[in-house]
């Protein structure tokens, strides 16, 4: 059956009736806030102390927008006799936002936990030149980076918890088992009878 005319000019109509008729939702953005979701992808934060300059996410960054400076510094032996070592130190740690393209996998190859991501977005800038930001504000963008959520009652263990806790215990029960053999061992025994009495 063929549709009448000027029905889809009706269904329209109706369309806008029924918005119409609805309270709006809009968010008046610049004085309150939007809730946002918990991992909302808004700029990223460096944790300075557990950077090792490894540079694994500026040679994984598609983008080429982070630049790493660092120089080698020696640490004097630990005990007499031994060697000097040699760490790196952060001397600059800055990424392009205006060729960032959020995709996280900075943060993911991170092997020490340096790098996080951050619900802060307030951070435009007026020439595009300034949305390279220094250490300094990505250290502060930091401490915005929301805890981690709960784990879940009902998931299993993590595996790196559970070998720690068998290790754990079985170092416990070695320990009592030490204790217990020498408590054993510093007990006198009891007197036996002089031989020849029955």
């Amino acid at each position: 059956m063929a549709p009448l005319p000027g029905s889809g000019l009706a269904k329209g109509l109706a369309v806008t009736l029924r918005t119409m008729t609805r309270k709006t939702v809009t968010e008046q953005y610049p004085d309150t806030q939007p809730d946002l979701p918990p991992r909302t992808r808004g700029v990223i934060g460096l944790f300075e102390e557990n950077c090792t300059v490894c540079m694994l996410c500026a040679r994984e960054c598609p983008d080429w927008c982070i630049y790493i400076d660092s120089h080698k510094e020696t640490v004097p032996a630990a005990t007499p006799g031994g060697r000097e070592r040699s760490r790196n130190v952060l001397d600059r740690f800055a990424i392009d936002f205006s060729l960032c393209m959020y995709c996280g996998i900075c943060i993911e190859v991170c092997p020490f936990d340096a790098l996080f991501w951050s619900p802060a977005f307030e951070y435009a800038e007026t020439d595009i030149r300034d949305l390279t930001h220094e250490r300094d504000k990505l250290r502060e963008w930091m401490w915005t980076v929301p805890a981690p959520p709960a784990l879940d009652p009902g998931a299993e263990e993590p595996k790196e918890i559970a070998a720690a806790r068998k290790t754990a215990e079985k170092l416990a029960a070695a320990q009592e088992a030490q204790a217990a053999s020498e408590a054993q061992a510093a007990r006198p025994e009891p007197n036996k009878p002089p031989e020849g009495e029955a």
